[in-house]
């Protein structure tokens, strides 16, 4: 359930907490138009232009997300003395994003990526970027802004490397010394296969291919992938490490486990932008005291709101609001499982070396007895699976007239149920095929029932579980309500 996400998000205009954003600032401009023939004059497709836009990239993508999100956001970066800057700043103050610190240079152009496209299709991409490498008097005046910035004391500082020249290695670990002595953490979303430059931040955010890069892994080898990022977060001290991967999710290390947060994408119209966003919303997360885990959770489902969009958006927080509360809704129905899925589910748990809890029953008309049994139940684990028997099977158990609730509903209305985690329908006689394909650690009945006679409890003590006997609510159950109603 996301109530506590919901919550959390909610929130994010309430206090005054501000981030502070230092980068790669860039210019995101958009060509759109149709194609409808190709040139004589070469053999590539012409764009009928329909319209142009601009918007904030790069670091500067990355403010925007936390801005659009409801928090104070300052920026630190560097533009050109050129029309493309001025456009550049005017959007990001336009986001209500702090641009005091922002420098101008003459050496260099504002870093920006011009796309052409036609419909949702780039056709080609023109950068315009300086390779020189920051003077001394550059790094010197960044460096101030710098310091200027953090005597506001922000939550969080966040380093968007883009490669670009802002965040040199002696920059990056200046920043770093300066805000550990501060107690301000630090997240990064890192460049390069060095990652030695990020030395000490709270977590960086790469994404498989970086972190493949960074590790000398093949991008392929999900299991030496994951365990190299194990031993990078160890070798530069993080607390952890998150490692975006795409439609594969993210995966989270931090010093006990590794975990699996699944992507939430529906559709994917654009990547553009995606990290901004997952940094952005990470950081967002935790200033306001979530976990890792669930601002993770809490970034995923933002990166899948602007992955559906076409190019560099940021996300907001009423969007990410909706997102939450509908998928809080589609979430107690996605509970609801064929053995494919649910073999999913239970790989994924224990995975994270969570506790599988199972139970099993007809649950005809649900009632308060039914709920307490269930929360007990959850009680004895992490991860709690409802085995339902099948309508089918309910009428050769309690008779021809019985089940009152059709098999379909009984299912929805106990997926809606928090202690519930899964759904399952059988429809054999008993649940020993289901047990012995799920292998819980706990299989748990009422106490009207001893361990012997409980079905599976054998082979799930075969395999290190456990049997539990939950106290039944007395007076409570299905048949003295039908008794009642007179049916």
């Amino acid at each position: 359930m996301n109530s506590h996400l919901i919550e959390t998000v909610r929130h994010f205009t309430d206090t005054k907490k501000s981030i502070l954003v230092i980068g790669d600032v860039m210019l995101d401009r958009y060509l759109m138009g149709n194609v409808n023939r190709i040139s004589p004059e070469a053999p590539v497709p012409v764009v009928l232009l329909k319209q142009s836009e601009d918007r904030a990239g790069g670091a500067a993508n990355v403010a925007a997300n936390l801005s659009g999100l409801g928090l104070h956001t300052e920026i630190i970066g560097c533009i050109g003395e050129d029309a493309t800057g001025k456009i550049l700043k005017k959007i990001i103050a336009d986001a209500d994003i702090g641009i005091e610190n922002v420098m101008a240079s003459t050496l260099r152009p504002t870093v920006s990526k011009t796309r052409v496209m036609s419909g949702n299709q780039q056709i080609v991409r023109i950068d315009d970027e300086s390779s020189a490498a920051f003077t001394v008097e550059e790094n010197a005046l960044l460096l101030s802004n710098v310091a200027k910035a953090l005597n506001k004391k922000p939550a969080m500082v966040i380093l968007s490397d883009y490669d670009k020249g802002v965040l040199s290695d002696n920059t990056c670990k200046t920043i770093i010394e300066n805000c550990k002595k501060l107690g301000i953490p630090v997240i990064a979303d890192p460049k390069g296969r060095d990652y030695s430059k990020y030395k000490g931040a709270s977590t960086l955010t790469p994404n498989k291919k970086e972190t493949a890069e960074a590790c000398g892994v093949d991008i392929n080898n999900t299991e030496a992938l994951l365990h190299a990022a194990e031993q990078l977060k160890n070798t530069l001290d993080l607390d952890f490490l998150a490692v975006t991967r795409g439609e594969e999710g993210i995966s989270l290390i931090d010093d006990i486990q590794i975990q699996h947060i699944p992507a939430t994408a529906k559709k994917v119209f654009d990547v553009s932008g995606a990290g901004d966003t997952v940094i952005a919303t990470l950081a967002a997360g935790l200033v306001h005291g979530l976990n890792p885990h669930d601002a993770l959770q809490l970034a995923n489902i933002a990166a899948g709101i602007v992955v559906g969009k076409v190019g560099t958006v940021p996300v907001t927080q009423a969007e990410l609001l909706k997102a939450l509360v509908s998928e809080d809704g589609q979430s107690q129905a996605d509970k609801i499982c064929d053995r494919s899925q649910l073999a999913e589910l239970v790989s994924r748990w224990k995975a994270n070396q969570q506790k599988i809890v199972f139970t099993n029953g007809c649950f005809d008309l649900l009632h308060a007895g039914h709920v307490t049994y269930l929360e007990a139940a959850k009680k004895t684990g992490d991860k709690l699976i409802l085995g339902l028997n099948t309508d089918r099977s309910v009428s050769a158990i309690k008779g021809p007239t019985r089940p009152v609730v059709h098999e379909g509903d009984r299912a929805r209305v106990l997926a809606a149920l928090a202690s519930v985690d899964a759904v399952i329908l059988f429809d054999e006689d008993t649940p020993l095929q289901l047990i012995n394909a799920i292998q819980p650690d706990v299989i748990v009945k009422g106490d009207d029932y001893t361990e012997e006679q409980v079905v599976g409890g054998k082979e799930v003590k075969s395999w290190g579980g456990s049997v539990k006997l939950i106290p039944l609510v007395q007076g409570r159950s299905t048949s003295n309500i039908i008794k009642k109603l007179g049916t």
